[in-house]
């Protein structure tokens, strides 16, 4: 078989073996990342004539529909199988990138953000189920934040050579729309890599386990203070991210502007390549953050939890601060700020998997990481369309900062604490 010749060790392993299925697993984060239209998302949606608040519900629209889907999507990926879940996730993808394209109105592209949404739900927490699979038949468990790391950081470079030609794109073809089109090359070969995922990276899902019992384990999850604090704060940080990240690019826009470079370009062509070069900066050192997480989690020691706190202290400080200086015309240092938030992020998502991946039960981590991903999409569907209507009356930087000062006061609820042992040792 595909995956067999598991060898028993006396010791184990300090590192991991990049085979085949590595790579399949980084090809599989490089390709979702080259979503040629996302570092222009919402200047997009503004060439079309959307406002910010338009553009909040259009967000909002996406995180309630993922929000609607996380649980059945999860539970679909636990019950029937994670390499047919990821398949399903392309496809949503797919679809949506043609309405994107084709039909240019408001509504045409609520339902598009919906088949985003089935995308990502499908796709969520179930990836990360399959690479946790694969790791418990080499016996790599111990290594999950290492191995993670290393997978996230090909989609960290995924998306800064997608900064680069997306800029590139918009800035030859002088539209934003063009970028949907070509973003369905990545996605189509991504659905085969997916399609052809070893059948045992579905061996330990339990094929004929009742979704009753399922949605047991899912109540449980809920009840458990700890692992409900730790959704919490997962969810919160991510939502945070989530629902601010984008207005990256309306500041990057007004900086472009503002810049005495490059004045024989138009403003859009001039946004293009200043967006496609900071985007592709950041992206190139979150790959390094990510690849380096785990260095970060051996440095904490035992204070795992205090760690994760930081970082959370640290990433919204940095929104907070990215909105006050974006107010005052500081550009380059709400840039920064938002280097920071990026940078974080990305150090942040895989200790935290590691951190819940120890308090869930193994058989239902899919469900778990779906409900985790859940909370977040419901907080970033209310957070969008306020962060848009805050956006309108008061600048996009004061709405970032009363964003990133709400989730600094809701802190003391949401620090994790009292990590205990591992269910799954």
């Amino acid at each position: 078989m595909y995956l067999q010749g598991v060898r028993e060790v006396a010791e184990k392993p300090e590192t991991f073996e990049k085979d085949f299925q590595f790579y399949r697993f980084a090809a599989y984060g490089f390709l979702k990342n080259l979503r040629l239209f996302e570092p222009f998302m919402i200047l997009f949606f503004r060439s079309q004539g959307f406002d910010f608040l338009q553009i909040g519900v259009l967000y909002s629209i996406m995180e309630i529909s993922t929000n609607l889907l996380e649980i059945p999507t999860g539970i679909f990926a636990d019950t029937f199988g994670r390499r047919l879940s990821m398949v399903m996730s392309m496809s949503s993808y797919i679809a949506s990138f043609l309405i994107f394209f084709f039909i240019p109105n408001f509504w045409a592209y609520a339902i598009a953000m919906v088949l985003f949404a089935m995308g990502d739900a499908f796709r969520s927490g179930t990836h990360k189920a399959l690479i946790l699979a694969y790791l418990k038949i080499k016996g790599w468990e111990h290594l999950k934040t290492m191995y993670y790391g290393a997978t996230r950081s090909w989609s960290q470079m995924g998306s800064a050579v997608n900064a680069l030609l997306a800029g590139f794109l918009v800035a030859w073809y002088g539209n934003y729309r063009v970028v949907f089109a070509i973003s369905l090359i990545p996605y189509v070969l991504n659905l085969i890599n997916l399609a052809t995922y070893p059948k045992e990276l579905d061996q330990f899902v339990k094929k004929k386990k009742k979704k009753t019992e399922t949605l047991s384990d899912f109540i449980n999850m809920l009840k458990d203070p700890i692992i409900l604090r730790a959704f919490m704060n997962s969810s919160i940080f991510m939502g945070v991210f989530k629902g601010t990240k984008d207005y990256l690019q309306p500041l990057l826009k007004d900086m472009a502007i503002a810049l005495p470079v490059l004045l024989w370009l138009t403003g859009q062509q001039r946004t293009a390549i200043i967006v496609g070069i900071v985007y592709s900066v950041i992206y190139f050192i979150n790959s390094f953050a990510s690849r380096n997480a785990y260095k970060v989690k051996d440095m904490a020691g035992d204070n795992l939890t205090g760690l994760i706190n930081i970082l959370y202290l640290i990433g919204i400080l940095g929104v907070t601060l990215a909105g006050v200086f974006y107010h005052i015309g500081w550009y380059y240092v709400a840039v920064l700020m938002f280097l920071v938030l990026y940078v974080l992020q990305n150090l942040r998502r895989p200790i935290m998997l590691d951190y819940i991946s120890g308090i869930i039960p193994a058989g239902s981590m899919a469900t778990g990481l779906s409900v985790e991903s859940q909370i977040k999409s419901l907080l970033a569907a209310a957070l969008a369309p306020i962060m848009g209507a805050l956006a309108d009356k008061l600048g996009v930087g004061m709405a970032l900062a009363i964003v990133g000062g709400t989730a600094l006061i809701v802190y003391p609820l949401v620090a994790v604490k009292n990590k205990r042992l591992s269910v799954n040792d």
